[in-house]
């Protein structure tokens, strides 16, 4: 009996160990991934005319995209730049910051843009930045505009017999308060704020686009009321330059630039520090954290959104 007992004592550490291991095979190919490599090794070269510069998903931080910027900026190799937009748009402040680079590097590299499924919004904003825009016929794009979302909760908290109670210094300073309505005061306030934003999109496309946008900056006005065009819509209006897909874009720009070396692209990507599994699951309770801050406090950023 006792000797069954210390069998089953064996197997068990045995299965834990082996878990154990298992745990650490997974963890350490997790951590590989996530390291990253400097370039796409499909039909790409490290010594590529052209840089690709991806813009992916929702836009909620400019480092890691303006870190692609500077990175094909500094290869001597690279002699033009294609910002790949597929975004929806996203917060104000970063897309801004894009923006800027874009302006700027320009003036050192061509920048170009290519719409991929969708370039809305602030999506659409990082494109307005480079030199010349090309869109698939079929890509979502426009959508120029600026939104603030508030939610309330009053009648949710009336009937649960919840009452929140607010101390505050600042007569503004619990606008948004999701346990009762906004003031016409405090709609006005807001308001004005996103008409300003918005003026300030209006105008960094048009400083860009000038003369190609139709009817001019009237034209554009009308352009920016957060209507979503096809790519060729948006072609029609000046919005976009040309219809070509991201290949068919590449070959023109080589062209266009009379680039001596074989056409092919580098398409930027980052190395990530190696990250141990207890910085991992600290950026995890970092992200939750921020995420249930933004819940509670209704700490909601101006958009720029399809």
């Amino acid at each position: 009996m006792s000797n069954q007992k210390s069998k089953s004592i064996v197997g068990i550490f045995l299965l834990i160990t082996m878990l154990f291991i298992l745990f650490l095979i997974f963890a350490f190919f997790t951590v590989k991934n996530l390291k990253g490599t400097d370039s796409l090794k499909i039909g790409d070269s490290a010594t590529a005319p052209i840089g690709v510069v991806e813009v992916e998903g929702v836009i909620m931080d400019s480092k890691d995209t303006v870190r692609k910027l500077l990175k094909a900026e500094e290869d001597d190799n690279i002699k033009a730049i294609i910002v790949r937009v597929n975004s929806p748009g996203g917060a104000v402040g970063p897309t801004q910051e894009i923006y800027e680079e874009i302006r700027r590097i320009d003036k050192i590299k061509p920048v170009y843009a290519s719409f991929g499924t969708v370039a809305a919004s602030g999506g659409y904003y990082i494109g307005a930045a480079c030199r010349k825009i090309y869109s698939n016929a079929g890509a979502m794009t426009g959508s120029i505009g600026v939104i603030m979302n508030f939610m309330n909760f009053s009648k949710l908290y009336e009937f649960a017999k919840v009452k929140p109670e607010i101390i505050k210094a600042g007569k503004y300073k619990d606008i948004g308060n999701m346990a009762r309505d906004m003031t016409d005061e405090e709609k006005l306030l807001l308001t004005e704020m996103t008409d300003n934003v918005h003026d300030q999109f209006i105008m960094d496309i048009f400083k860009v686009r000038e003369k190609i946008i139709v009817d001019g900056l009237e034209g554009l006005k009308r352009y920016a009321q957060g209507q979503i065009f096809s790519g060729q819509e948006a072609k029609d209006r000046g919005l976009v330059d040309e219809i070509a897909g991201l290949w068919e874009a590449g070959r023109r720009i080589h062209a266009e630039l009379k680039l001596k070396s074989k056409f092919d692209f580098n398409f930027i990507k980052l190395k990530k520090d190696q990250l141990g599994i207890m910085e991992i699951l600290g950026n995890l309770e970092q992200t939750v954290r921020d995420f249930s801050y933004s819940v509670k406090n209704q700490s909601v950023p101006l958009y720029l959104h399809q």
